[in-house]
């Protein structure tokens, strides 16, 4: 053994090889850390393995597994065998040694360097450039799955007469080839240069040939590859001209062939085409010529013709042929463009119906239409959440969503009512904070309890919502179900179920709490200890492997909310933003609607998902999934349920003809259940999607036009208007029960409005037949509105009810101490030719931190505006059968609006008043309304009325503020308690209060 040491005198240290016992713990470590990453993968794998087998969806997991794994080892495997044979080759060709040159001589140590190792280097090169392709291959799984089962469209493109599942599923795939085979090629000739380099075979500073001639004609194949390879690509580019994207001025996102496209690419890709396979036979025989002059000379002129004939020769015939006469050269391919968008996006069948925005009818007939023309919805969903949570949370541990849901419900004498419903679903941060530890966060508190529901036309004399189904547990209008909650849009955590340790079900009738044992078949078992290893390395959690509370029995559930385990079970879907619960044969279930989407429809232009469904009700749980996906095709083709109980997962085909479902149908075959299983009771729930809609209606904006001519000029485009509520939002689109222009009776409907580009009077009213069990279901019909029309749009609409100098005062009234004032839904209805706009206005008292509902404002678009305590008061008022209410707002102890003796708040609303004439005077001015004249008359109604309440606001400091100490505003406030009613109140109270 070496030693090392100073000198003859000095300490000798021995140094030599670690002791065996060292390189046994060494060794040990070294298995053992390798096993740890082992089970790592493994614990992934057998967690997802596990989670799918409990949702009876294998399939789904094991077709996605093994199209992953057989595209990784495909693709991985021609990756390396490429790479791996062209250096094999190279090595195989390199010169004799004692050919070699000065130059290649200083390359000796690089080459002995090698030399001992060059079969684990040519090994370790080839498996890099494998499994970097596999991976990126596996990606493709869609890609595959689609072109192997693609079905027929059964229609033709319009420029190659080519089936639509050419562009769909074919050319998708084999562009992924032509990019693989591009990639093989360009590494294969990078590592082939290198080793002919190394090895003598390419010379760059020696005297003499450059390139030996098994170098040159091994070089000159992988060049005429790549050529051959560009070759195909010029020909796929023919055919990807009809899907591609570009702007135009007369859409802005263009998708499919222009006048250019079509007389100048086309033409020049298929020149190119020919020249590129010319050069490509040129590389290839250098093999028997062994020189680079032809193909380099093919070569440059294959890049000069790509300059010239691929982007001069376009260039011109767009400036000279089609600027001059553009709307003319293009109208052909406009109307392309049109037809296909419009069949892509199901709007197909839309054809505007003019509407004159005006009513002939009298005030008397208008009144009585007015009750049977829709059911207006006062409940709006997105504001009356904080009642529910504060009339009927019960416990700080449930809680409702932000945004509630419209559904239809039967009354007891039949007829179906529009309701508003929400959930009592767990809420984790609502637990106090001393019990918040590991075994209640997940094994004690795991589900919520019961559904509330209030209808949706009416509120009790309090403004508090009018429940059909409340307390704990809830009873009222729904039939027995089981009402317990383990599946829903906040439950986003994982629970521990059905083991030794009991879960907290509900506080009894006498607040005492019971418990319960979860009964349900979903989850995956933890009495294995290999699955509850498994899930303590996939949750971080290591009590999941030792703790007490697990034992036989014990389940853990997780993915649990509906979209994501629709999502997981259908991959290939895209999830609507809105799943809804539905009391369905004693169970709540979760309704998702799923849509199926591509990218390569051509002709038809492409939108984004995530933009194109933003509305001021969007938030986190509410947003699409894939949000940022760009599609040009889209069907709802798929009904999905997610049992709030035991998680159960069904998929129901919806859409029978579409081809991209029975083309993942053919890929996942038993995932989809046909359409007739789908229970008469569950398709009284089911209603047509908002996302979906909402991408129709923006693409309505333009494509409600299908004159070519008139859609180049521009001058019918509309526009989505924003939320009057809720600025830089799009509005909304509602659900609610109306009689369209035409029909004879009401439709369950989801509707929306349209202004002009960059004007605010209403351009068009859209609906849908949403009723799932109509014959008319998805018929969208579209009043499209004169265009100097005069009706105003919801952001006017809003504008006059906040320029009424009585209104503004009530309003402001209604604000009285810490008050504040909420706008519901502007809903907006056709009556008897004119529109009808009506808006519920919340009042939340700091005192009770939830909205009341205090007024209605109604209006027809015009001069008919009403404020009153209730929608029959309003209407009644608005069409002249009742004179207006001069009541005081409820609970303000202010007096009337109007009162005031100070002259200056008189005269500031004498001008307010006139400012607002002047305004509607210029809105009815003829041929067209004076917008620059409007809005200095909004400038003055706000400037005056701004000035009423300064000076109001002074004479009430001067008297002291009597009017806010009168006996009757007491009376007032008090009634508004007793209405308002506490947190933390016994069911049956608030139950006795809200009757």
């Amino acid at each position: 053994m070496p030693d090392r040491g100073g000198g003859p005198t000095g300490p000798r240290i021995r140094v030599g090889r670690p002791s065996r016992r060292v390189r046994t713990l060494l060794m040990t470590l070294g298995v053992l850390a390798v096993l740890a990453m082992l089970f790592v993968m493994f614990a992934g794998f057998w967690t997802d393995w596990l989670w799918y087998r409990s949702v009876h969806y294998t399939s789904v997991f094991t077709t996605t597994l093994w199209t992953k794994i057989g595209l990784f080892a495909v693709f991985g495997l021609l990756m390396s065998l490429s790479v791996g044979f062209n250096i094999w080759l190279a090595h195989r060709l390199r010169p004799p040694l004692s050919a070699m040159s000065l130059e290649q001589q200083s390359l000796d140590r690089y080459r002995m360097a090698i030399a001992p190792y060059k079969t684990w280097v040519l090994i370790g090169v080839t498996a890099l450039v494998g499994l970097i392709a596999g991976a990126s291959a596996s990606g493709q799984w869609r890609t595959w799955l689609l072109w192997v089962n693609g079905v027929s469209f059964h229609e033709k493109d319009p420029q190659f007469h080519k089936d639509i599942s050419f562009y769909t599923f074919d050319l998708p795939w084999y562009r992924f080839l032509l990019s693989f085979g591009f990639a093989a090629t360009v590494l294969s000739l990078i590592a082939a240069v290198l080793v002919h380099y190394l090895y003598g075979g390419l010379r760059i500073t020696s005297p003499g040939a450059r390139a030996t001639g098994a170098a040159t004609g091994h070089l000159s194949v992988l060049l005429g590859v790549f050529v051959a390879l560009k070759a195909v690509a010029y020909w796929l580019d023919r055919y990807g001209l009809a899907v591609k994207s570009s702007d135009f001025k007369a859409t802005g996102n263009w998708t499919g062939l222009r006048y250019v496209d079509a007389n100048a690419y086309l033409p020049a890709k298929t020149i190119l085409f020919c020249i590129a396979v010319i050069c490509a036979g040129l590389f290839f025989a250098t093999l028997w010529r062994r020189t680079w002059q032809l193909p380099v000379i093919g070569f440059g002129l294959m890049v000069l013709s790509a300059v010239l004939v691929g982007g001069l020769y376009p260039a011109i015939v767009q400036k000279f042929q089609v600027q001059p006469n553009e709307q003319a050269k293009e109208a052909p391919y406009i109307q392309k463009n049109i037809d296909a968008t419009r069949k892509a996006y199901g709007i197909d069948t839309v054809a505007p119906k003019d509407y004159s925005g005006e009513s002939d009818a009298d005030n008397k007939q208008l009144r009585a239409d007015a009750d049977s023309t829709a059911n207006l919805r006062l409940l709006d969903p997105n504001v009356v959440s904080p009642a529910f949570h504060q009339r009927q949370q019960v416990r700080g541990y449930y809680g409702f969503p932000r945004t509630l849901d419209i559904d239809r419900y039967k009354t007891a004498d039949g007829k179906e009512e529009d309701t508003v419903i929400g959930l009592r679903e767990l809420d984790i941060e609502g637990i106090p904070g001393p019990e918040r530890n590991w075994i209640n966060d997940h094994f004690k508190y795991t589900h919520g309890y019961g559904a509330v529901a209030a209808k949706g036309t009416s509120v009790t004399k309090n403004g508090l919502p009018e429940f059909t189904e409340k307390d704990l547990p809830t009873k009222g209008a729904f039939p027995d179900y089981e009402q317990r909650i383990y599946y829903g849009e906040g439950t986003t955590d994982y629970s521990i179920v059905g083991g030794p340790q009991k879960e907290l079900d509900y506080s009894g009738d006498n607040g005492e709490e019971e418990t319960y044992t979860y009964k349900g078949k979903s989850g995956v078992s933890l009495s294995n200890p290999l699955n509850r290893a498994a899930y303590a390395l996939a949750f971080g959690e290591p009590q999941i492997l030792y703790s007490g509370a697990i034992g036989d029995g014990s389940r853990i559930l997780y993915h649990r909310t509906p979209k994501e385990r629709v999502e997981a079970v259908a991959p290939w879907l895209t999830i609507d933003g809105d799943a809804y619960p539905a009391v369905v044969d004693g169970r709540i279930q979760w309704i998702v609607d799923a849509y199926t989407t591509v990218n390569n429809y051509p002709y038809s232009s492409r939108t984004t998902l995530g933009d194109t469904t933003a509305d001021s009700l969007t938030d986190g749980e509410r947003e699409v999934v894939a949000q940022q996906n760009k599609v040009n095709y889209i069907r709802n083709s798929v009904k999905a349920t997610v049992d709030a109980y035991d998680g159960t997962v069904k998929l129901y085909e919806w859409d029978t003809e579409d081809p991209v479902l029975k083309t993942w149908r053919k890929a996942f075959p038993g995932t989809v259940k046909p359409r007739s299983e789908i229970s008469d009771s569950l398709m009284e729930h089911f209603r047509y999607p908002q996302d979906l809609f909402k991408v129709q209606r923006e693409l309505l904006t333009r494509y409600h036009v299908t004159d070519p001519a008139q859609f180049y000029s521009g001058s019918e485009v509309w526009q989505v208007p924003d939320d009057p509520t809720n600025k830089g939002n799009s509005v909304p689109p509602y659900y609610l029960s109306l009689r369209m222009p035409g029909e004879k009776e009401q439709t369950f409907s989801l509707t929306t409005t349209f202004t002009p580009n960059k004007r605010s009077t209403l351009g068009a009213f859209m609906a849908v037949d949403a009723d799932a069990t109509s014959k008319k279901y998805g018929t969208i019909r579209l009043l499209k509105l004169p265009p100097n029309t005069p009706v105003s749009g919801p952001q006017l609409v809003q504008s006059l009810f906040n320029s009424k100098p009585k209104i503004a005062e009530s309003i402001r009234l209604l604000k009285g101490g810490d008050s504040t004032v909420e706008y519901g839904n502007l809903l907006t209805v056709p009556l008897d030719g004119g529109l009808l706009y009506v808006e519920p206005v919340y009042v939340r008292g700091a005192d009770t931190d939830y909205p009341l509902l205090k007024k209605v404002l109604v209006s027809d678009g015009g001069d008919r505006i009403a404020f009153e305590d209730t929608l029959e008061q309003a209407l009644d008022v608005a069409f002249g059968q009742k004179a207006p209410s001069t009541q005081q707002p409820p609970g303000t102890g202010k007096l009337p609006p109007g009162t005031s003796t100070d002259p200056t708040v008189r005269q500031a609303l004498k001008d307010a008043q006139d400012a607002l004439a002047a305004g509607e005077a210029a809105l009815a001015k003829k041929g067209g309304p004076d917008w620059g004249a409007y809005e200095k008359a909004q400038k003055e109604v706000k400037a005056a009325l701004k000035k009423a309440v300064e000076a109001e606001q002074k004479a009430e400091q001067k008297s002291g503020d009597k009017a806010d100490q009168k006996p009757d505003g007491k009376a007032d406030q008090a009634s508004d308690g007793e209405s308002g009613g506490q947190p933390g109140e016994e069911p049956d109270k608030q139950g006795a209060q809200d009757g």
